[in-house]
Order: C-alpha cells, then structure tokens, then sequence
C-alpha cells in the first residue's frame, strides 16, 4: 500500500516498532481551544458488528448505539483487524499488520503477580521494555497527536496493545492519565485485586483472585456455579472504569480532551454483577447466554450515560463521540447442544476450517447472529472477523442520520484525528483520514484497498467491493464481489482470472512482497524474562 505524507493539518510520522524515550520538539495546534472539539472514543471489544439493533440484532435491544447511530454517521463498509492487539496496534499508529517488520507483540500475564512485592511493578515494567525495540524519536501515536495539540489525554479500560504494556510506553504513547489493566490476560477477568492509575499499583478492595475472576469455557453446572460465587468479587471492573470515565470528562469539560475508552466489553468468558431484566424470562436463551446479552447491553446502558453526561454538561454540540469495535465477533457461551468449541457444524458434526467449511451463524448454532449473517468469526479473514461497526457523532458538524458506504479502516482513525485536531506536520500513515466524510465532502481522499492479515493469510477488499483472501496453509487465493455476495459464498476466482491476478499482485505489494507477512503467528510473540512469581 502506498505510503501518505500528509502535511496540512494531520500529523505524526509511525513506523512499527516500540520503545523510546522521547526527546522531540513540541507542537501546538495553530486552532483556537473553543473550536477544538472534545473526543471520545469508545473501543468495544469483541463486539460482532451483528450484535447491534440497528445492524439487525433481534434479541438484545441497543438503543443508546442505535440513536447514536441516528443523530450521526454510520459507516456500512468499516474494517478491522480480526484480533485485539494487532487491532490495537493499528490504532494507536496508524499502521496495517502486514508489514516485513510487524508489531512488536508480547506475551500476557507479565502482570498476574505485580502485588508480589513493593517492588514487583518497576521489575516487570523493566523486564517488558527491555525485551522492545527502541521508538524513533519522531514517531507519533495516537494519543500523542490530540497532546501535541494541546488536548489533555486519558486512556481508561484495557490498555494499549497486546498483550503486555508498561507505564514507560503509557507515557510514551502520549497519555496524561490511565487507569485500568496493562496486561490483556488479566483482563479476560472482571473482579481484578489490583488495575494500574498513572505509574502506580491501585489495590480493588474486596476482589482477591489472582486470575480477576476468570470463569471457565465451555458452560458446565460446575463452570456456572463458580462463575456465581461471589468470594473475592466485591467490585465488577466495568463499574470501575465508568466512574472514573464519567468523572473524567466532568472535571475536563473546560478545556479540548481526549478519552479513549477500550472497554473489555463483550469480550469474556462471560462475567456479569447481574442478568439484565429484558433476560431473565427470555425462554430463547440459555442461562449463559442471558449473562452474556447482559454485557452487550450494560455496554450500550455505559454509552448511554456517557452521552447524558456529555449533554448535561453542555458540551454536547462540540463533542465527537466515536463508537467502533476491535475485531469482530466471538462466542464466549458455547455448551454442549448449543454451540460447540473448537466451532462446529451443530448439523453435520464437521469442524470449520474458515476455507471449504466456513461458520455460519445458522449452522454453527450462534443465536445471537453477531457476525450479522456473515461468515466467519474473530482470527478470521472472513467478514465476520474483520468487519466492524464504526458510528460517529457530533453535533455541530455531522448531519444526522448519515449512512456511508466509504471503504474506512481502524488505521484510519489516527490520520482522522491529527486532522480533526488542526495539528500540522508530516506524518507517515498507510490510513486515510475520513475527515471530509464526516463533514460531507464528496471529494475527499478515499482509499483504494484496506489490507489485513489473519491466523491463515492476508486479506485485501478495494473501495468497490473486491476481496480477495488467503488461506496459505493450501497456498490458495479466493476472490469474492461483496456487494453482491456478504456472506462470502460464491468465489469468483475461475469466473475472473484476471481480476485475481491483479489483486494479488497489489496484496504481496501490500506484503512486501511475502504473503507470509500477512500471517498472524502467536509463536512470534517476545518471550519476557525475569518476572515475579508466586508469593
């Protein structure tokens, strides 16, 4: 993908490694305060485009997404990466995961023991940030373009990318203030004894399991009775975050801010303080998965309040709120009869390999439909894993109700907000900002294709609909016509030779000329040595 310099109001110059001290110059944007507007950014996670009442949902009632959607822009033709920490990595710099020289990815539960001793939290962050690659000084994130605007930053919920961070790169990465986990691992559970607030260890009285609650898959009685005892989950990590989130964007509500929210909902194992009413004499569902829609439904109520917030404040009308998700879909409620994993044909017995077998809500028992009736799930190159809502509002500028069939990228989102903030100076991105979209110009830049890799190969969709995916194993290509085909079932491939041929041609330049760097590798991860154990 070709490389863009941008030089009138975007900023940031990325490349895909970590870790520096930073000594660069400062810059400040050339707007005044009052018309800077204020951002929030809502990070689902896990969050299947499908799961959203205004994409179809039938079960879960989502009101407070949906008329977010209603008073803003939604955008139909969203992508993102089809697992957390390359999703993350991509929208903290502005990068696709495809590159020869990838993120730098460690492994999780570097955290699980950093109350061990007084001095447990220093030595880990040590241990992580020795094992990186240094930061170029001229590298910008994300949270670095709103601070060198002159915003007042805050990141509050998981966490930067995967699966391990520190508060070195926190602080690097252009964040004033953080709360929340540092390590993805611990933050599969919702009852965590300790989270991390700018530097420093901050203890959750009443929750004392080391695993944060973690419950079991799949559905058992056993894994439901220990999901319910309650010993040692006294406080429900949402409910942490949301106070200090609301709080936050109170006692900032003078000056231009940025909040970026990485919520851990819906992802699991499902954990909830409690099955939300519109459940519990649902008879179409499972015990887990009422506790399950509770979540999705306890992130929409979290929105909702949210926007009350940013209303009753009286910022509302200069206030971007902008609401995407990480990846796409997964089923955190499989049990026996119902949904099976390693997923399954509930008909034919046959596992999915995401090639000649591929998940279908229908066939693989998924009541929800979370991928929206497409194929495939989260660590997929199908649509399912990688297609995502992206829904932004604000007021003063954006026309309500706006449906838009731009081809949009999570990389997007960092050239998007160096221009929203005026910052100017150069930066190297492979996104295009979507700015003169919200704002209505059709003449806009737009991208050509969007690239990501997956556990079996990259994938490439052009701005017309084009896809072509991978499944390297095989060393097989598959070309699809999504407007005509969503849910990836007649291939095209024999029918358009040459089309292929192109298209694959323009993903190994994507590549860098190896298809293999679009293949997600787990045993790539940075193996960190020195960590604290057990007390």
């Amino acid at each position: 993908m070709k490389k863009r310099f941008i030089y009138c109001l975007p900023v940031l110059c990325l490349s895909v490694v970590l870790f520096s001290s930073h000594t660069g110059q400062k810059w400040k944007s050339d707007r005044p305060i009052a018309a800077r507007p204020n951002i929030i950014l809502i990070y689902a996670d896990d969050l299947g485009i499908g799961l959203l009442g205004h994409e179809g949902q039938r079960i879960i009632k989502t009101p407070h997404i949906d008329q977010l959607a209603k008073d803003g822009i939604r955008f139909q033709n969203a992508y993102s990466n089809m697992l957390c920490a390359p999703a993350r990595a991509s929208l903290l710099t502005g990068m696709h995961d495809c590159h020869e020289n990838g993120f730098q990815i460690t492994p999780g539960g570097s955290y699980k023991y950093a109350d061990a001793d007084p001095s447990a939290f220093e030595k880990i962050g040590k241990a992580v940030d020795a094992v990186l690659s240094p930061i170029r000084n001229e590298q910008v994130f994300l949270g670095e373009v709103a601070k060198r605007a002159g915003y007042r930053t805050a990141e509050i919920g998981k966490l930067e990318w995967g699966f391990s961070s520190t508060d070195r790169q926190m602080k690097r990465h252009g964040w004033d203030h953080y709360l929340g986990y540092l390590d993805h691992e611990r933050a599969h559970g919702f009852y965590p004894p300790f989270l991390f607030e700018d530097g420093k260890l901050k203890k959750i009285e009443g929750n004392t399991l080391v695993n944060s609650g973690k419950s079991g898959e799949p559905e058992t009685q056993a894994t439901f009775e220990e999901r319910w005892d309650r010993k040692g989950k006294a406080k429900y990590s949402q409910t942490v975050f949301m106070e200090r989130v609301l709080e936050y964007i109170e006692s900032n509500k003078d000056e231009p801010f940025f909040l970026y929210f990485p919520t851990q909902l819906p992802h699991g194992p499902v954990s909830i303080p409690s099955v939300h009413p519109d459940f519990l004499n649902d008879n179409r569902l499972t015990q887990i998965e009422k506790e399950y829609a509770s979540m999705v439904k306890l992130l929409d109520d979290n929105v909702g309040q949210i926007v009350a917030k940013v209303k009753s404040l009286g910022i509302e009308d200069n206030t971007i709120i902008l609401f995407t998700s990480d990846n796409g879909h997964e089923i955190y409620y499989s049990q026996e009869g119902r949904v099976l994993k390693p997923y399954t044909n509930m008909k034919t017995g046959e596992r999915f390999d995401n090639y000649k077998k591929k998940f279908y809500s229908e066939s693989g028992g998924d009541i929800f439909d979370g991928n929206g009736g497409r194929a495939g799930l989260k660590r997929s190159n199908l649509e399912g894993g990688i297609r995502v809502p992206l829904i932004v509002k604000w007021p003063e500028r954006i026309e309500k109700g706006r449906v838009s069939k731009r081809l949009v990228a999570n990389y997007d989102i960092l050239p998007t907000l160096a221009e929203v903030t005026g910052l100017g100076m150069p930066f190297k991105t492979d996104g295009v900002s979507f700015y003169g979209e919200l704002l209505g110009d059709k003449g806009s830049e737009e991208h050509q294709y969007v690239v990501y890799a997956s556990f079996i190969g990259p994938t490439l969709i052009t701005r017309d609909g084009w896809k072509i995916r991978t499944y390297l194993k095989d060393n097989a290509s598959e070309l699809y016509y999504l407007p005509d085909d969503a849910r990836e079932e007649n291939e095209l491939s024999g029918k358009y030779p040459e089309k292929l041929k192109i298209l694959k041609s323009e993903l190994l330049k994507a590549c860098e000329g190896e298809l293999s760097n679009g293949l997600y590798d787990t045993r790539k991860q940075i193996a960190i040595s020195g960590l604290p154990g057990k007390k």
